[in-house]
């Protein structure tokens, strides 16, 4: 018996009826032969670290433009505090944290340089529309290792692309938003649990909201500080849930609505404050300009497009369109500014 075979049947053992074992996944759109020591999830997992895709996301908005400071989230900061609390919730309800950690840390993948303003000016110019968890699905899918994929499971694949929720419910009301599995709608619920905390925290530290500021009924509810909260919801979701035997996921009305009321207090202070709003603006003017600007010279044997990322030009995926908008999206703020600089900004010139 491999090692990997022995730990399919600890999870027989320990995980609860309701959880996914690793030798009942779906498979991969590419058969592959399985591993001696690393589960099919933990495989995924590994793949999704050692992606450029991975990488790039410590480069990339959360809320703070560019941030300067040290202290500010990142998309990947933020995905690896996903990747905390999800992991957990899914350790304390018994459920396969291998497989809620390879979700985790998959599900922003996709997301855009500048955050939300790379999303929605995306969303606007490209003619087939852009969502960050289906860009998402389309980098393990297809992006990555030069137009091959990361060939993730199904069940990898399906959490990533069901994770996401906008202004939407905690726990979605219809069957076809959420995961098949437990295991990714325990993500969705620690996404939400990650930001709406972290970007308190950032926005605090900023100086956006003063800690006075914040309504007294979210601190009576939910604690009146960063550890306190996610101590408050993570317990809430475990112990809700454990009464229905995980029948679904579940959380108290009485601490739902203290999320719902700090995401509200968020988006009125924070999402939707006047100065990020100036930022943002400034941020879609840079990548639409980008866009255009790749969108007309992409027909030059994509000679202005890096050649790794110049992929694959085969029927649909071929079109002008999504070729530029993979580059954008993969793009991280940085990189996206330097550009910028290079092709709209007037250089010095250099004597020799």
């Amino acid at each position: 018996m491999t090692i990997r075979e022995q730990t399919e049947e600890i999870e027989q053992k320990i995980l609860h009826p309701r959880s996914c074992l690793s030798f009942r996944t779906k498979g991969r759109l590419r058969p592959e032969k399985e591993g001696d020591i690393r589960t099919c999830f933990q495989r995924d997992r590994d793949r999704i670290i050692h992606s450029k895709s991975f990488r790039r996301l410590k480069h990339k908005t959360q809320v703070f433009l560019a941030p300067k400071g040290d202290h500010y989230r990142t998309r990947l900061t933020h995905v690896l505090e996903v990747s905390q609390i999800a992991r957990t919730i899914s350790r304390a309800l018994r459920l396969n944290d291998d497989l809620t950690e390879a979700i985790a840390l998959g599900h922003d993948l996709g997301h855009t340089p500048f955050g939300h303003a790379g999303e929605e000016i995306l969303r606007e110019i490209h003619p087939g529309g852009f969502h960050h968890y289906i860009q998402s699905l389309r980098v393990v899918d297809f992006l990555e290792k030069g137009g091959k994929g990361l060939n993730l499971t199904y069940e990898v694949r399906n959490g990533i692309v069901k994770h996401s929720k906008g202004k939407g419910f905690i726990f979605p009301e219809t069957e076809d938003e959420k995961a098949d599995t437990l295991e990714g709608q325990v993500v969705r619920v620690s996404d939400i649990i990650a930001y709406v905390n972290h970007d308190l925290d950032d926005a605090t530290r900023a100086g956006f909201i003063k800690k006075a500021e914040i309504p007294k009924q979210i601190i009576r509810t939910l604690g009146d500080t960063h550890a306190a909260r996610i101590d408050t919801m993570v317990k809430d979701v475990v112990y809700r849930s454990l009464k229905t035997d995980l029948d679904a996921l579940s959380m108290s009305d009485e601490v739902s609505s203290g999320i719902y009321m700090l995401r509200d207090f968020l988006y009125e202070r924070v999402y939707e404050g006047e100065r990020i709003i100036r930022e943002f603006k400034k941020a879609k003017k840079i990548l639409r300009e980008l866009y255009e600007y790749y969108l007309e010279h992409t027909g030059e044997v994509g000679m202005d497009i890096p050649k790794e990322d110049n992929i694959n030009r085969r029927g649909a995926e071929a079109s002008r369109h999504q070729l530029v908008c993979d580059f954008i999206a993969g793009m991280t703020d940085r990189f996206a500014l330097m550009t910028y600089e290079k092709l709209f900004l007037p250089q010095q010139w250099t004597v020799i």
